[in-house]
């Protein structure tokens, strides 16, 4: 499957988890099944997530790292480093 289908699929999958875990919290369901749904609402978006950083690493970065323009790859560096900061 090409990343941007898979990138797509996760964020519609977190889409559809989330409903269902706002329709859980609405009916006062048990804590620990909504804290399960959540937490798999997570992982989905933490793998499109990755992807996305897959994808922008194997293209814009790349494209970035084999041009001349030295301010624009350190751009680039500092971008990567803050997304890493962000995702702790």
């Amino acid at each position: 499957m090409e990343i941007n289908k898979e990138i797509v699929t996760a964020l519609k999958k977190a889409h559809s988890h989330l409903g269902n875990v706002i329709k859980m919290v609405e009916k006062k369901e048990y804590c620990i099944d909504i804290l399960q749904q959540n937490l798999a609402v997570i992982g989905l978006l933490k793998s499109a997530n990755n992807k996305l950083l897959e994808r922008h690493l194997n293209s814009c970065f790349v494209s970035a790292m084999r041009g001349t323009n030295e301010k624009r790859k350190q751009e680039m560096i500092d971008e990567i480093l803050n997304i890493s900061r962000l995702s702790r």
